[in-house]
């Protein structure tokens, strides 16, 4: 197994029963160096499925690289700062998560060196390849929108992007009695599109069940023209915000806020004009993108201002470079970057790299497939699947997944954790 070293590399370490078979370690100097046959950048949902079923298959000399040392089930953070799910069952230490047999190298990518098949690290060392899957997940930019990052410092703002941020929403639900309430999403694709909506129904009703909606204002800061992609669904979500009577603005995003003052700027990009809102509370939602070290990288796709890494959005594989795959938040398909995207296109990537490996011809087609669990009370979910054709597409037979329903409730609250803790994360679904 490896061993804690000192020196460039921060911590490397091995889970138990890793096989070690052609793995190479060396000091040059300053700079520590191995190599893999396959290494993994990031250990987050994407990372791990990858690797998870890369070892179901026999792969022996699979590494992957995640600094963090705690796992994070994002999806549950909309029902945390709901006030329906505690905050402890989203998190795992991630020595529990990581798949046997596979190498931990704890540290930072910095760069990608694609022509020299190496991966550089924060702490200066570097990791050699055969093959490479970029599945490191999007960074939060939250200065791109002026005085985000302060406002949710503050006592009125908070978001559910985030571990921490999370039971801060929740209280600020249950402390308000009155005023106005706005929340917000940007433009550009960010993980979970659907999340911005979700707790803004949460809180909807939960103001219904406590008497107090009808003095306050909701009001749901849109990009897009519709509620939704999918017409179906669309008009499922047009009824929702009637219902608890949201003002929902389309076209529109928030491209500034005064924490002080308590107020947000809300920009109409199809009218351009801009409106000043007073709110008393905000659930913030910030611009996302690729990590800056991919952006600045040879894997980016030219052009794209996210970053994000240049694939084949049906192959997953890099379009310059084929011994590179990506999948998940980071890459350039244009799905809906959501956990389920991750769970079709984990098999794919899988499938072409193997068959890469063994020159033959790559037979993995990823169809575009997302769901969006749409939490429209606290009792009840739509369940939004659809693909790249941006119709219905629906997994589970006989139910009508295109209404709200109790039992998809109850999907999304225990099943789909159940799933991502106990098969997806083993490369078992």
């Amino acid at each position: 197994m490896y061993e804690h070293l000192n020196g460039p590399f921060a911590e490397i370490a091995s889970v138990p029963s890793a096989n070690l078979g052609g793995r190479q370690l060396a000091k040059e100097g300053s700079t520590v160096s191995m190599h893999h046959r396959i290494v993994v950048i990031g250990g987050g949902n994407a990372g791990l499925s990858v690797a998870a079923r890369l070892r179901n298959a026999g792969q022996g000399d699979v590494a992957i690289i995640e600094p963090r040392t705690e796992h994070y089930y994002q999806p549950l953070w909309t029902l945390v700062g709901g006030g329906r799910a505690p905050r402890r069952e989203s998190v795992r230490p991630q020595t529990q998560v990581m798949p046997q047999g596979v190498a931990w190298v704890k540290d930072s990518v910095s760069e990608i060196e694609p022509d020299e098949r190496t991966v550089k690290l924060a702490s200066g060392g570097e990791v050699g390849y055969d093959y490479l899957v970029v599945s490191p997940g999007l960074q939060l930019d939250w200065d791109r929108v002026p005085g985000m990052t302060e406002a949710v410092a503050g006592p009125q703002a908070s978001s559910n992007y985030d571990f921490e941020l999370a039971p801060k929403t929740w209280k600020l639900i249950k402390g308000m009695k009155r005023g106005t309430a706005v929340f917000t999403m940007p433009s550009g694709p960010i993980k979970c599109a659907g999340a911005p909506q979700k707790i803004a129904y949460l809180a909807a009703d939960y103001w219904r069940q406590q008497g107090v909606l009808d003095d306050i204002r909701v009001v749901l800061v849109l990009p897009t023209p519709g509620m939704f992609g999918v017409e179906v669904f669309a008009k499922e979500l047009d009824k929702v915000v009637e219902r608890y009577g949201i003002e929902v603005r389309f076209n529109s995003e928030v491209t500034d806020i005064d924490p002080t003052a308590q107020s947000v700027t809300i920009t109409d990009t199809s009218a351009q004009n801009s409106e000043q809102l007073d709110y008393d509370m905000l659930h913030a939602v910030p611009p996302q993108s690729a990590p800056d070290w991919i952006k600045q990288s040879p894997v980016a796709k030219p052009g794209d201002p996210n970053g994000y890494v240049d694939i084949d959005a049906n192959t997953l594989q890099h379009v310059r470079w084929p011994e590179i795959f990506s999948l998940g938040d980071a890459g350039s398909s244009p799905n809906s970057k959501t956990g389920a995207a991750i769970r079709k296109q984990a098999p794919v990537v899988v499938e072409n790299l193997l068959a890469t490996m063994e020159h033959r011809p790559m037979n993995g087609r990823y169809e575009g497939y997302a769901s969006c669990p749409l939490t429209t009370s606290r009792t009840t979910m739509l369940l939004a699947e659809f693909d790249y054709s941006m119709q219905p597409a629906p997994s589970i037979p006989v139910i009508d997944t295109t209404h709200e329903r109790r039992d998809m409730w109850y999907l999304k609250r225990y099943g789909l954790p159940a799933m991502y803790w106990n098969l997806i994360l083993k490369g078992r679904a």
